[in-house]
């Protein structure tokens, strides 16, 4: 591979802010009240990550390359979900998965149907991230590690639900275009600057391209899947 490109972080709260008035304390979500699917997705990306320093091999062997997905390699856009480029990254995404996850999981619903489905969700946020960037990058031979595209789909579908107040919002509801146009600027800038401005990315490059395709896949699927998950 040419090129490590790792993806960022999403950032920001979905979490509506507390407006009480002086004495009131803002409501806290320590991670162990978040729903244990995000808990376990979380500890799936920080405990995989540690095997990933203890097995060097793993991260050539697992990584997506839209090189690898033309000649029809695509257990990559699943795996590379997994890998890291470091703890920084690892711990990061981790703690945004968990911040725009909890809302997701919970809109779902609980018990096994309800993880399943958000698992399915996560996933498939993310492959599509993936692909979104393989073709603006088709053939490319760069290495693409990282859940922040997965992150991100977890950030369009909190949007949808806090324009729709716990409900699927519109899809041009003042929150989702205030967060998606907040997240294109921030991504303009990781664009020209790489990764200088993302701690521990070591110079490696973003997948910029990742995060965006990432949140719209978020925002236009939070529909079909609560429809699935009967919370339409």
């Amino acid at each position: 591979m040419d090129v490590l490109r790792f993806e960022a972080p999403a950032p920001g709260d979905p979490r509506p802010q507390h407006r009480g008035g002086a004495g009131h304390r803002p409501p806290s979500e320590p991670m162990v009240n978040a729903p244990w699917p995000v808990v376990a997705m979380c500890l799936a990306i920080i405990g995989l990550y540690a095997l990933q320093t203890q097995v060097p091999f793993l991260e050539p062997l697992l990584a997506f390359s839209p090189a690898r997905l033309a000649m029809g390699e695509t257990a990559g856009l699943i795996t590379s979900q997994f890998l890291h480029g470091n703890w920084a990254h690892a711990l990061m995404n981790a703690a945004f998965v968990l911040a725009f996850g909890a809302p997701v999981a919970r809109f779902f619903g609980g018990g096994v149907s309800g993880a399943a489905i958000f698992f399915a969700f996560y996933l498939l946020c993310g492959i599509l991230a993936a692909l979104g960037f393989a073709a603006l990058h088709w053939g490319m031979p760069a290495a693409m590690v990282g859940a922040s595209g997965a992150a991100s789909g977890l950030m369009g579908a909190a949007a949808r639900l806090i324009g729709g107040h716990g409900r699927v919002g519109p899809l041009f509801s003042q929150a989702v275009t205030g967060m998606g146009l907040a997240w294109i600027v921030v991504n303009l800038i990781m664009a020209v600057t790489g990764g200088a401005l993302i701690p521990g990315s070591g110079g490696a490059g973003v997948a910029w391209e990742a995060h965006l395709a990432g949140f719209a896949a978020g925002v236009l699927l939070i529909g079909p899947f609560g429809w699935i998950a009967g919370r339409r």
